[in-house]
């Protein structure tokens, strides 16, 4: 079937403002998006840009606004979106981060935010049997926050980053959550103390757009949730 995919432009060297473009394209019900933008980059306007890698939900590259939703063109397929010869899917690159060409954003911003929450295993303690052993629940209190690609879909959902530009976002947020509850790091009550403030996950109204977009089925707002709760309990025994 024909359909077309109409994909926001935007070119900073010749383009004042982002347009929309549109084009036809010969796709199978089957197919995903990100083969239909391929068709478009290869055999109809070179010029077209955006970011692939994998192809496979893995690398997270691929990330974009898809009829008004955040999520990955290489996972969603076209039946997903059309149902009719002639219907109209709408592409646009994320939101909250600088568009840099197309569908291609700066994720700079995004990075930055990701790293401040340390974002890594805190711990200088000599460990036994040369590895820090873990019971198969201590590993299931966070295990889900472990498979975030960093595709920053749901930084472009958060509702929240229209009023507050400054907060540090779901992903980071989730990131932070997942060293937090690991039983073998020693970085809790830093991290903590980084997230209490009026940019830290208070700044999270729990609208849940971040865990409905996830590619990966991370349940970001319960684990936002959980570490508002976790701070509360560090304040009311430092008190």
């Amino acid at each position: 079937m024909n359909i077309i995919l109409k994909i926001q432009r935007y070119n900073p060297d010749t383009d004042q403002q982002p347009y929309t473009q549109d084009y036809t394209v010969d796709v199978e019900p089957n197919e995903r998006l990100l083969d239909a933008l391929m068709k478009i980059k290869r055999f109809q306007d070179g010029s077209l840009g955006f970011r692939k890698s994998c192809a496979h939900g893995v690398c997270g590259s691929d990330a974009m606004r898809i009829n008004g939703k955040d999520g990955l063109a290489c996972k969603t397929l076209i039946k997903e979106l059309v149902t009719n010869d002639g219907d109209t899917v709408t592409v646009e690159p994320l939101r909250h981060l600088p568009v840099q060409r197309d569908l291609i954003v700066n994720q700079d911003e995004f990075f930055e935010k990701y790293r401040s929450v340390n974002p890594f295993l805190i711990n200088d303690e000599k460990a036994d049997r040369q590895e820090r052993l873990q019971s198969q629940e201590e590993r299931m209190a966070f295990d889900d926050t472990t498979n975030c690609i960093l595709c920053a879909a749901c930084y472009s959902a958060c509702p929240v980053l229209d009023k507050k530009p400054n907060f540090i976002g779901p992903a980071a947020s989730a990131q932070a959550f997942r060293f937090i509850a690991d039983s073998r790091d020693r970085g809790k009550k830093e991290r903590l103390n980084m997230l209490h403030t009026s940019d830290g996950v208070w700044a999270c109204d729990t609208h849940n757009k971040c865990t409905e977009c996830c590619p990966r089925s991370i349940l970001i707002t319960k684990r936002i949730y959980q570490t508002k709760d976790m701070i509360k309990i560090l304040k009311k025994v430092k008190k």
